[in-house]
């Protein structure tokens, strides 16, 4: 995220907050309104705390199976999102905690998150060992026998365009192209002749 972006959040957020207060004040009155801000970070807190002891407790599990926890560590991050949401004063940033706080709103976040946030950086930083789309040959592109992993391998009979040795294992592993077959034991005899002489 650009700082720019970033700054105009920490700038909007709090604004829109505020303005959302005074709304809500005007209507409720300051005494229900600030009851309704605390009482909301209390029970944010309450939930955030089940939740974060429900979400050590998969990781654990998860762990001691021997597989990795990821969707776990990022479940980690958006409570801690949450907790810090739900800990500003305000019902607009109280209501982003209890979406990243409910395990209902939340899966959907992570799952959003995941495809469009977490793989992507990884692709861009691995160059692609994340996926198995890296190329092993050759080079990307150039059309000599490089070939991408996650695309599978080169398909059609295997035979290069310049005539090397092909995917057909007839006559000897060499290529069917007529007179480059080559008898290896016809060659194999005339040199154990041309050796007794």
């Amino acid at each position: 995220m650009r700082p720019r972006t970033l700054l105009a959040l920490l700038l909007v957020v709090p604004l829109v907050d505020a303005l959302f207060l005074i709304v809500v004040a005007t209507r409720l009155g300051w005494a229900v309104t600030v009851a309704l801000v605390v009482l909301t970070a209390v029970l944010g807190m309450l939930l955030l705390r089940a939740e974060g002891r429900a979400t050590l407790a998969r990781i654990q599990r998860k762990l001691a199976r021997g597989s990795p926890p990821t969707d776990e560590l990022l479940d980690g991050g958006l409570l801690i999102a949450s907790g810090a949401f739900l800990l500003t004063p305000g019902l607009v940033t109280d209501a982003v905690g209890f979406l990243l706080a409910l395990p209902l709103s939340r899966v959907p976040i992570r799952m959003a998150l995941k495809k469009h946030v977490v793989v992507p950086y990884l692709e861009r930083e691995t160059d692609g060992f994340f996926s198995g789309n890296v190329y092993v040959g050759g080079f990307p592109g150039d059309g000599e026998g490089g070939f991408s992993m996650g695309d599978g391998f080169p398909s059609g009979d295997g035979a290069d365009p310049d005539g090397g040795v092909g995917g057909d294992a007839n006559a000897g592993g060499g290529s069917t192209t007529g007179d480059d077959v080559v008898d290896v034991d016809f060659t194999v005899e005339e040199e154990e002749q041309k050796g007794t002489d």
